[in-house]
């Protein structure tokens, strides 16, 4: 007989119970810290149509997507695809139900997401999000741009990484006024796409992919000395100006935007910096963008990121117009790092709160009522059956369950019982 391979696909993730455990208690945490901060829940499905992902998010999207082919039907095609994040599904939800919400509408979503890219280390193809946005109705101030970074640095604060993380924020007018005084707006796609990719890779493959889309020395100078720039706010607003680019409106409506959100969100306490190398993959953000990543594990990439965008439903909404800005937290690196790195604290991963250990098939009913009694008030309680001896059904009590309730013949009469804490 042939041996099946029963490894998980590559990408995704597959987690032991104690594990597992840990994981739903961060996406937990990530909930209530989300809905503490005023951001309703909602789900979206998984499966949505084709059009719908692609209206707004082309680019390398449309080469990740995993598409549903539907082989029961007798005309089979491609027309409903796997969704790659929750913010294009929210548009058309948004659209949908305009009539039923209250804007601006701040929600959260929290689920899996599929993306057909290069699996690596920390990176995934099935993946959960952990998404907050606010969709305004014709108008979104952009105080919601602040509220949203620091709803999500609140998350991160709320599971011991406050000074692990570093969020780093633009806004893309201020390339796209750049790019507008350069003419370089045809090359704006491949623009965005090196800047995007430049940490990745060497500076001088950047430069050389400069040259390579047919930049000059002294366009490829004003990009590379543009990718420079970070900092503090005031630092960045600075170094900006002396682009000499002030005459453009674009360029000018970014660095406002960019500094009035650093000074919203100067009272936190944790690194924010502003960093000009953050542009974001996808096509339809428009204004403030921003990433998070954990400064001792940078080599895994963002843990967090998100942006604005000013009218991502325009393509199904007619003429009625739906900025938002989100974010999102990716669970499954951030699981990723930690685990790798050993940070995180198995003992808290017991997924059992008390095993109840019937001695023999005699005591199985007065050890259901036990249970019974313990589940009423919350706790999560397994019934351990079979003709085992009593050592044995211990041992695999102590693998599972925080601690053990042994049912006997004496417990059984007495209706008294000694609750066993595994250390």
């Amino acid at each position: 007989m042939k041996n099946v391979n029963t490894k998980p696909v590559s990408g995704t993730q597959e987690l032991l119970p104690e594990q597992q455990m840990i994981f739903d208690n961060f996406k937990q945490i990530i909930t209530n810290r989300y809905a503490i901060n005023g951001y309703l829940n909602v789900e979206t499905p998984i499966l949505e149509r084709t059009d719908i992902l692609l209206a707004k998010a082309g680019g390398e999207t449309e080469k990740q997507i995993y598409k549903v082919v539907k082989t029961f039907e007798a005309d089979a095609d491609a027309s409903e695809a796997l969704r790659f994040d929750h913010t294009v599904p929210l548009a058309r939800y948004v659209v949908e139900n305009e009539s039923n919400l209250v804007f601006p509408f701040k929600v959260a979503q929290v689920g899996e997401n599929f993306r057909g890219e290069r699996a690596q280390k920390g990176r995934f193809r099935e993946f959960y999000q952990c998404d907050i946005d606010v969709i305004g109705r014709e108008t979104l101030p952009l105080e919601y741009d602040a509220d949203v970074i620091s709803t999500l640095l609140d998350a991160f604060s709320s599971f011991g990484l406050r000074e692990q993380v570093v969020a780093r924020i633009s806004n893309r007018k201020i390339l796209e006024g750049l790019l507008e005084v350069l003419d370089l707006q045809g090359k704006a796609a491949d623009i965005y796409s090196i800047i995007d990719h430049s940490e990745k890779v060497p500076a001088e493959k950047t430069e050389a992919a400069l040259s390579e889309i047919g930049l000059s020395d002294d366009e490829k100078a004003k990009i590379l000395t543009f990718m420079g720039i970070s900092g503090r706010a005031d630092e960045v607003e600075n170094s900006l100006r002396k682009l000499g680019i002030e005459n453009n409106s674009t360029f000018c409506e970014g660095v406002f935007e960019l500094t009035k959100v650093m000074n919203l969100l100067s009272q936190i306490d944790m690194k924010i910096v502003a960093d000009m190398r953050i542009v974001r993959g996808l096509d339809y953000y428009t204004g403030t963008v921003f990433e998070f990543c954990l400064s001792d594990f940078k080599e895994v990439g963002s843990v967090c990121g998100g942006g604005r965008y000013e009218n991502l439903a325009g393509n199904f909404a007619g003429t009625r117009k739906f900025p938002g800005v989100g974010g999102s937290i990716g669970l499954n690196r951030l699981f990723y790092i930690l685990r790798e790195k050993n940070l995180l604290n198995l003992e808290l991963g017991k997924p059992i709160d008390i095993a109840v250990l019937p001695v023999t098939e005699a005591e199985v009913k007065k050890a259901l009522e036990v249970a019974a009694e313990f589940r009423a008030e919350g706790s999560k309680v397994s019934v351990v059956y079979g003709d085992k001896k009593l050592g044995d059904k211990m041992k695999y009590a102590a693998k599972i369950a925080k601690c053990s309730i042994v049912v006997g013949e004496k417990e059984a009469a007495s209706g008294k019982f000694e609750v066993k804490e595994f250390k």
